[in-house]
């Protein structure tokens, strides 16, 4: 990019009170010899918590914990906030000018970051697919925290994003039986695509051996319970905000020893803590959506100067699409 054409300043996505969003512009900061200008490509939305986030749903006492990395405001609101962002440095150390990065950034034209805070995306993965790099990450980090095994009986119940990455890897170990369990039957053909079988609520198959749960519903952990074998292991991804939750902890779940456990991505797994980095979870993360078959989880986009709009839509009435990316054009 020629200095003439170098931006002042960006336009970014905030949060100016629960329930409306708009567009903000704001001066670029100075870069630093050790830092990068990124001009944005797409980003994704996380849809799950990025709703939550734009109803003012975030209990107060989780601020601290849900900032993302360059987060500007504090919640409820005004508040910018996101971290899914693809672009291309187009200022920066010699060696990574003109590439394809990958930043924990909120939705935003341009931004300076330090050249530490980005990384490259393989040549292999186009900007949509890398979008999905924190959802993929978070499938990553359960898999750690449920480790499968060779022949077990696995189901996961919600087929959104997460649900269905985590879904694709386990499908993909040796001798693994995965059921993907979803109350829309238009997730059977997804389904079918990563290598899974499909039901519904009612006819989901019981016995597992793990149940990953991630449809952020009182109906659905009670199937994740429900489908759980004999002292099995329920991993909960779901994060439900300031709402509260009723778990069936009755009937047969002190008879099975079945045991539920939380999994997130702000940490490191414990299985993998002492021997990975945030940044080697992501890199890898980065690296797994090589596989074309991710495409198939994109069919919702957006053009960024609709941002308000479409994210007022998706809070308050979501309309079965998976990954909703957003370009910058």
């Amino acid at each position: 990019m020629s200095d003439h054409a170098i931006p002042r300043e960006a336009r970014a996505f905030w949060l100016a009170a629960p329930g409306r969003g708009e567009i903000r512009t704001a001066p670029l900061p100075a870069r630093g010899e050790h830092d990068v200008l990124v001009r944005a490509q797409v980003s994704a939305i996380s849809r799950g918590t990025e709703a939550l986030v734009f109803q003012g749903r975030v209990p107060a006492s989780e601020y601290r914990t849900m900032r993302c990395p360059f987060q500007e405001g504090q919640f409820p609101a005004p508040v910018k906030y996101g971290y899914a962002s693809v672009g291309v440095v187009v200022e920066g150390p010699a060696a990574l000018q003109g590439q394809r990065v990958f930043c924990l950034y909120p939705h935003q034209d341009f931004y300076v970051v330090p050249a530490t805070a980005t990384l490259l995306v393989p040549d292999n993965v186009p900007n949509e697919r890398a979008a999905l790099a924190p959802n993929m990450e978070t499938a990553v980090n359960a898999l750690w925290d449920a480790a499968p095994r060779l022949g077990d009986r696995v189901a996961i119940v919600g087929a959104g994003v997460v649900g269905c990455l985590v879904a694709s890897l386990v499908a993909k170990i040796p001798g693994i039986d995965v059921e993907l369990i979803d109350i829309d039957p238009g997730r059977a053909a997804v389904a079918a695509a990563l290598g899974c079988r499909f039901a519904q609520p009612d006819g989901a198959s019981g016995d597992r051996d793990i149940v990953f749960h991630s449809s952020a519903s009182e109906s659905g952990l009670a199937t994740a319970l429900r489908v759980a074998g004999f002292e099995a292991t329920v991993i909960e991804l779901s994060w439900y905000g300031n709402k509260p939750v009723a778990a069936p902890l009755g009937e047969g779940f002190h008879q099975r020893r079945l045991r539920l456990i939380s999994s997130q991505v702000g940490e490191v797994a414990t299985a993998r803590r002492a021997r990975r980095s945030r940044r080697e979870r992501l890199s890898f993360a980065l690296a797994l959506l090589a596989d074309p078959v991710y495409d198939t989880l994109v069919t919702g986009r957006s053009v960024f100067a609709a941002l308000p709009q479409r994210m007022a839509q998706l809070a308050a009435a979501p309309d079965g699409a998976l990954a909703e990316i957003v370009s910058y054009g």
